[in-house]
């Protein structure tokens, strides 16, 4: 029977979501940060199970794993994973299907939160503190700028006109019709819908050409009273420039669930700033995401060993 392992189940769900009665499957609660402990944990293995970019597969890995057969990625995009190396040792890349309305949840989650400052009214409440001590922004009114307007893009535009605010929205390729169809306005550019809106949210997919897209510069467009928030992938964000921002109260606040080096370190300041507001990475982290993901994965490994890849990922 092969061996299967599964990497940073931090909720110790994995194993009670799908049958993985033909491999002999291990769970990983802890975080193998190390690639030496990863290694230690998983080199007799002949299929791993990934959550997400949690844990990276670079090309120097699949050389210190020979056994490994098969490397099953939930979702089916995962910019941590060499491909063509995998390809070269004769790994075998599959993929699950993904929710989108998760992270759309998450990104309103965050809007209101800082918007209100809940965060520090619950803490007050909590603690004895005092009744009623700010006063939160409305959003009915402002604009909302959308860095790009995908499948989870466009989720969050409706959301906000909901709300009554003016949407616009910008990425590389796209149109004023495309913007027009989602209930958006076609920004000229990305530095005109950073001047211009009250809450930027950050829906970009990581590549080559949005990889640090937004920078010190591009922090410094924004005006002193709106928040960024990023729930797509920490490396379109210059995290430094970030940071930097938020200490100097450049912009109002920041709501991020994703973030460099995860888990974020303790004691990193994105973690104590008072004008951030940030989450584990909880954005894909729901019941029907994680059973989507952990059923299709046991999908791919069973189809994998009648001899029928299926959701393959190509370099």
């Amino acid at each position: 029977m092969l061996r299967c392992a599964v990497l940073d189940d931090y909720q110790g769900v994995a194993l009670g979501l799908a049958d993985w009665s033909r491999v002999r499957a291990e769970s990983f609660r802890e975080h193998f940060g190390r690639p030496d402990d990863l290694v230690a944990a998983i080199r007799d293995c002949e299929i791993v199970v990934a959550m997400r970019e949690r844990t990276p597969f670079p090309a120097e890995l699949f050389d210190r794993l020979p056994n490994l057969r098969l490397l099953v990625t939930t979702g089916m995009r995962n910019a941590s994973i060499d491909l063509a190396a995998a390809r070269e040792h004769g790994v075998t890349v599959c993929g699950t299907g993904s929710i989108s309305t998760p992270p759309v949840e998450l990104t309103w989650a965050l809007i209101l939160g800082l918007t209100r400052h809940l965060v520090s009214e619950s803490a007050a409440m909590r603690a004895g503190g005092p009744w009623q001590h700010t006063i939160g922004t409305d959003l009915h009114g402002r604009t909302l700028g959308l860095v790009g307007l995908g499948k989870i893009g466009e989720r969050v535009a409706a959301v906000g006109r909901a709300f009554g605010m003016d949407v616009v929205a910008w990425s590389a390729h796209l149109t004023e019709e495309r913007a027009a169809a989602a209930g958006a306005r076609l920004a000229p550019d990305l530095d005109a819908l950073l001047s211009g809106s009250d809450v930027v949210s950050v829906h970009v997919v990581l590549g080559d050409r949005t990889r640090g897209l937004i920078g010190k510069r591009e922090l410094a467009l924004m005006k002193p009273t709106a928040y960024l928030i990023n729930t797509a992938r920490a490396a379109i964000v210059d995290q430094d420039a970030l940071a930097a921002a938020l200490r100097a109260g450049r912009i109002a606040g920041a709501g991020l669930d994703v973030f460099d080096l995860e888990p974020l370190p303790e004691g990193h300041e994105l973690r104590t700033l008072p004008n951030v507001l940030a989450t584990p990475h909880l954005g894909y982290v729901t019941e029907l995401n994680y059973g989507t993901y952990f059923r299709e994965a046991v999908e791919d490994i069973d189809a994998f060993i009648d001899g029928a890849p299926i959701r393959v990922l190509s370099p």
